[in-house]
C-alpha cells in the first residue's frame, strides 16, 4: 500500500517562494548636486552593496558607453 503524505512540507516551500519573490533585486541611483554618486543594490528592503557609477558595472547599469560613436548615434 502506497500513501502520499507531505508531512507539512508543502507549506514551507510555498512560503519560501513567496519570500524570494518579495526580495527581488533592484538598483537605486543615489544623487547629490545633480550627479549620481552611487548605485545601491537592494534585495527587498535590504541594502546588499554599493556600486561605483564610474565602474564598468555602474556604467552598464546606467546605460552609459565609452564608445563615442555609439553614444553619438544613440543621441541622434
Amino acid at each position: 500500500m502506497s500513501e502520499n503524505t507531505n508531512n507539512g512540507q508543502a507549506e514551507p516551500q510555498k512560503g519560501a517562494a513567496a519570500e524570494a519573490h518579495q526580495e527581488e533585486v533592484s538598483y537605486h541611483a543615489v544623487e547629490k548636486d545633480g550627479k549620481i554618486t552611487a548605485i545601491w543594490e537592494m534585495r527587498g528592503r535590504k541594502h546588499v552593496r554599493t556600486i561605483d557609477p564610474r565602474s564598468a558595472e555602474g556604467r552598464h547599469l546606467l546605460g552609459h558607453t565609452d564608445n563615442q560613436e555609439t553614444a553619438h548615434s544613440a543621441q541622434a
